[in-house]
């Protein structure tokens, strides 16, 4: 049975990661991966016959095997790395706009703290072997694994606009992404005060002793964490 307009309702969360998974199909400089967030099996099997059956451009498509911890599900595509490929996902989700009826999906590049407009992809997307390699280092700056390699933790991931810390023997810690960059900048970005109370201070410490041995600060209910010259605020949920 063909899928219709908003059949996918709801099913399919807005932001979408581009080149965070390793390719089966091949090398990764040579193909795009992009993967999907699905909120149960069935749909995650209609959205991979969907993309394999209406783009003769991709590559492959499939669904995670089992439940993922929350027990949503992943849809991978994937797409050959030319000129056209941003133009190709383009295509992609203007169809699943129209079965989702979501017309705001973002994307996040590999490790990125930041999700973006669909208008970036020309700009963010490497389009060839060499690109990739480039782009794949510079990244490392907005990357929540290097960010974190400090911490004590035993595993840190995106769940649309949150992070989520998991250490051993304890509950996860998720908090909202409100900004990534330079310190200066994040700080710029940041109305409001410093907050020196005791619970504040209290709190601070928590987050050193769960996270890692960083510089916190509290500016209102954000935390400003350092590392070097940059800075990532996160807002506890």
């Amino acid at each position: 049975m063909s899928l219709k307009e908003n059949d996918l309702h709801d099913l399919i969360e807005h932001i979408f990661e581009v080149d965070s998974y390793a390719s089966k199909m091949g090398n990764d400089k040579d193909i795009v991966v992009l993967s999907f967030t699905v909120e149960d099996k069935e749909p995650a099997e209609d959205l991979v016959n969907f993309v394999e059956r209406g783009y003769d451009f991709v590559l492959d498509a499939d669904a995670s095997p089992g439940e993922l911890d929350d027990g949503k599900y992943k849809v991978f595509v994937e797409l050959e790395r030319t000129k056209r490929v941003a133009e190709q996902i383009q295509e992609i989700m203007y169809g699943l706009s129209n079965l989702t009826g979501n017309k705001d999906f973002k994307f996040r590049y590999y490790k990125s703290f930041n999700s973006l407009p669909l208008d970036n992809l020309n700009e963010m997307i490497p389009t060839s072997p060499n690109d990739y390699e480039i782009k794949i280092k510079e990244n490392s700056l907005n990357n929540f694994s290097n960010f974190f390699n400090k911490s004590y933790l035993e595993s840190i991931s995106v769940d649309n606009d949150d992070l989520v810390f998991q250490k051993k023997y304890a509950e996860p810690l998720r908090m909202r992404i409100k900004g990534f960059g330079s310190r200066s900048e994040v700080y710029e970005s940041l109305p409001g005060r410093i907050m020196i109370e005791n619970k504040d201070i209290a709190e601070s410490l928590y987050l050193t002793k769960y996270i890692g041995n960083y510089n916190i600060t509290k500016i209102n209910q954000t935390f400003v964490f350092e590392n070097g010259n940059f800075a990532v605020a996160l807002e506890k949920l």
